[in-house]
Protein backbone atom coordinates (compact mmCIF):
# COMPACT_ATOMS: atom_id res chain seq x y z
CA UNK A 1 0.00 0.00 0.00
CA UNK A 2 1.25 3.46 -0.85
CA UNK A 3 -0.16 6.90 -0.24
CA UNK A 4 -1.47 9.08 -3.04
CA UNK A 5 1.46 11.48 -2.38
CA UNK A 6 4.01 8.64 -2.70
CA UNK A 7 2.30 7.43 -5.87
CA UNK A 8 2.39 10.88 -7.49
CA UNK A 9 6.00 11.52 -6.40
CA UNK A 10 7.23 8.18 -7.80
CA UNK A 11 5.31 8.69 -11.07
CA UNK A 12 6.91 12.11 -11.50
CA UNK A 13 10.40 10.75 -10.76
CA UNK A 14 9.81 7.94 -13.26
CA UNK A 15 8.57 10.40 -15.90
CA UNK A 16 11.65 12.58 -15.33
CA UNK A 17 13.95 9.57 -15.69
CA UNK A 18 12.09 8.45 -18.81
CA UNK A 19 12.50 11.91 -20.33
CA UNK A 20 16.28 11.54 -20.08
CA UNK A 21 16.21 8.57 -22.46
CA UNK A 22 14.93 10.42 -25.50
CA UNK A 23 12.14 7.85 -25.93
CA UNK A 24 9.05 9.78 -26.91
CA UNK A 25 5.91 8.98 -24.95
CA UNK A 26 2.67 10.91 -25.00
CA UNK A 27 1.04 12.64 -22.04
CA UNK A 28 -1.79 10.07 -22.23
CA UNK A 29 0.72 7.22 -22.05
CA UNK A 30 2.45 8.79 -19.05
CA UNK A 31 -0.92 9.14 -17.36
CA UNK A 32 -1.37 5.35 -17.69
CA UNK A 33 1.99 4.54 -16.09
CA UNK A 34 1.52 1.96 -13.35
CA UNK A 35 3.37 2.28 -10.06
CA UNK A 36 3.80 -1.23 -8.69
CA UNK A 37 4.76 -1.57 -5.03
CA UNK A 38 3.88 -5.29 -4.98
CA UNK A 39 1.96 -4.78 -1.74
CA UNK A 40 5.21 -4.40 0.20
CA UNK A 41 4.78 -0.69 1.05
CA UNK A 42 8.45 0.03 0.29
CA UNK A 43 8.26 1.50 -3.20
CA UNK A 44 11.75 3.03 -3.11
CA UNK A 45 13.23 -0.44 -2.42
CA UNK A 46 10.83 -2.92 -4.03
CA UNK A 47 8.80 -1.73 -6.99
CA UNK A 48 8.67 -0.76 -10.64
CA UNK A 49 7.01 1.85 -12.82
CA UNK A 50 5.43 0.22 -15.84
CA UNK A 51 4.16 1.84 -19.01
CA UNK A 52 2.26 -0.66 -21.15
CA UNK A 53 2.30 0.39 -24.80
CA UNK A 54 0.92 -2.78 -26.42
CA UNK A 55 -0.83 -5.74 -24.81
CA UNK A 56 -3.02 -8.05 -26.83
CA UNK A 57 -3.60 -11.76 -27.28
CA UNK A 58 -0.25 -12.24 -29.05
CA UNK A 59 2.29 -9.62 -27.93
CA UNK A 60 3.09 -7.07 -25.27
CA UNK A 61 5.54 -4.16 -25.25
CA UNK A 62 6.28 -2.22 -22.08
CA UNK A 63 8.70 0.37 -20.81
CA UNK A 64 9.77 -0.13 -17.22
CA UNK A 65 11.42 2.60 -15.21
CA UNK A 66 13.57 1.44 -12.32
CA UNK A 67 14.70 4.04 -9.83
CA UNK A 68 18.27 3.79 -8.50
CA UNK A 69 18.62 0.53 -6.55
CA UNK A 70 14.88 -0.22 -6.89
CA UNK A 71 14.24 -3.95 -7.21
CA UNK A 72 11.48 -5.80 -9.01
CA UNK A 73 11.13 -8.92 -6.87
CA UNK A 74 11.85 -12.42 -8.14
CA UNK A 75 8.99 -13.82 -10.18
CA UNK A 76 8.13 -16.09 -13.07
CA UNK A 77 5.49 -16.21 -15.76
CA UNK A 78 3.65 -19.54 -15.41
CA UNK A 79 1.61 -21.55 -17.86
CA UNK A 80 -2.09 -20.75 -17.59
CA UNK A 81 -4.46 -23.29 -19.11
CA UNK A 82 -3.51 -23.72 -22.78
CA UNK A 83 -1.16 -20.71 -22.64
CA UNK A 84 2.46 -21.85 -22.16
CA UNK A 85 3.37 -18.70 -20.25
CA UNK A 86 5.00 -15.39 -21.09
CA UNK A 87 8.19 -15.52 -23.18
CA UNK A 88 9.99 -12.26 -22.32
CA UNK A 89 12.93 -10.28 -23.65
CA UNK A 90 14.31 -7.54 -21.39
CA UNK A 91 16.32 -4.86 -23.22
CA UNK A 92 18.10 -1.93 -21.62
CA UNK A 93 17.34 1.47 -23.14
CA UNK A 94 19.07 3.74 -20.61
CA UNK A 95 21.16 3.40 -17.47
CA UNK A 96 22.32 0.12 -16.04
CA UNK A 97 20.23 -2.88 -14.96
CA UNK A 98 21.30 -5.80 -12.82
CA UNK A 99 19.25 -8.77 -14.04
CA UNK A 100 19.22 -12.25 -12.50
CA UNK A 101 17.97 -15.59 -13.77
CA UNK A 102 18.62 -19.32 -13.64
CA UNK A 103 22.11 -20.69 -14.09
CA UNK A 104 25.37 -20.76 -12.23
CA UNK A 105 25.44 -18.10 -9.53
CA UNK A 106 27.67 -15.13 -10.23
CA UNK A 107 30.20 -14.54 -7.45
CA UNK A 108 29.96 -11.06 -5.89
CA UNK A 109 26.88 -9.85 -7.80
CA UNK A 110 26.33 -6.11 -8.24
CA UNK A 111 22.64 -6.20 -7.32
CA UNK A 112 21.63 -6.32 -3.70
CA UNK A 113 18.04 -7.30 -2.99
CA UNK A 114 16.48 -5.92 0.18
CA UNK A 115 18.30 -7.57 3.09
CA UNK A 116 15.06 -8.29 4.97
CA UNK A 117 13.74 -10.21 1.93
CA UNK A 118 16.96 -11.94 0.86
CA UNK A 119 15.54 -15.42 1.49
CA UNK A 120 12.97 -14.86 -1.29
CA UNK A 121 15.65 -14.48 -3.98
CA UNK A 122 16.79 -17.83 -5.40
CA UNK A 123 18.43 -17.13 -8.79
CA UNK A 124 21.82 -15.43 -9.00
CA UNK A 125 23.10 -15.73 -12.58
CA UNK A 126 23.90 -12.08 -13.21
CA UNK A 127 23.52 -10.12 -16.41
CA UNK A 128 24.57 -6.47 -16.34
CA UNK A 129 22.57 -4.72 -19.03
CA UNK A 130 23.57 -1.39 -20.52
CA UNK A 131 21.88 0.34 -23.47
CA UNK A 132 21.41 -2.15 -26.30
CA UNK A 133 21.96 -5.27 -24.16
CA UNK A 134 19.13 -7.77 -23.81
CA UNK A 135 18.31 -11.14 -22.27
CA UNK A 136 15.40 -13.47 -23.03
CA UNK A 137 13.62 -15.64 -20.47
CA UNK A 138 11.48 -18.63 -21.33
CA UNK A 139 8.12 -19.13 -19.61
CA UNK A 140 8.48 -20.41 -16.05
CA UNK A 141 12.03 -19.04 -15.63
CA UNK A 142 12.44 -17.20 -12.33
CA UNK A 143 14.07 -13.79 -12.67
CA UNK A 144 14.43 -10.45 -10.90
CA UNK A 145 16.17 -7.18 -11.55
CA UNK A 146 17.42 -3.98 -9.98
CA UNK A 147 18.11 -0.48 -11.26
CA UNK A 148 21.76 0.56 -11.21
CA UNK A 149 23.16 3.62 -9.42
CA UNK A 150 21.41 6.07 -11.81
CA UNK A 151 18.37 3.86 -12.34
CA UNK A 152 17.39 2.20 -15.60
CA UNK A 153 14.78 2.33 -18.33
CA UNK A 154 14.15 -1.03 -19.95
CA UNK A 155 11.94 -2.52 -22.59
CA UNK A 156 9.97 -5.70 -22.00
CA UNK A 157 8.93 -7.42 -25.22
CA UNK A 158 6.89 -10.54 -24.71
CA UNK A 159 4.12 -12.80 -25.73
CA UNK A 160 0.77 -11.97 -24.15
CA UNK A 161 1.24 -10.40 -20.72
CA UNK A 162 -0.52 -12.07 -17.82
CA UNK A 163 1.26 -10.06 -15.12
CA UNK A 164 -1.56 -10.28 -12.60
CA UNK A 165 -0.95 -14.04 -12.56
CA UNK A 166 2.84 -13.88 -12.17
CA UNK A 167 4.18 -16.12 -9.42
CA UNK A 168 6.49 -14.42 -6.92
CA UNK A 169 8.87 -16.27 -4.60
CA UNK A 170 8.01 -13.83 -1.80
CA UNK A 171 4.66 -14.96 -0.35
CA UNK A 172 3.98 -11.41 0.90
CA UNK A 173 3.68 -9.99 -2.61
CA UNK A 174 0.36 -8.72 -3.91
CA UNK A 175 0.49 -7.78 -7.59
CA UNK A 176 -2.18 -5.09 -7.35
CA UNK A 177 -1.05 -1.77 -5.89
CA UNK A 178 -3.35 -0.26 -3.31
CA UNK A 179 -3.29 3.56 -3.12
CA UNK A 180 -4.66 5.31 -0.05
CA UNK A 181 -5.30 8.99 0.45
CA UNK A 182 -3.04 10.30 3.19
Amino acid sequence: MITRAEYESIRQRAADLLAQTGVVVTADELERMEVADFGLSEIEISGAQILTLVDNEKIAAKLLVMLPDQTEPEHMHPAIGDYAGKHETVRCEWGELYLYGPGEATPNPQGKPPAHRLDTYTVWREYILRPGDQVTFLPGSPHWFQGGPQGAVIWSFSTKATDIQDVFTDPNIQRQTVIVDS
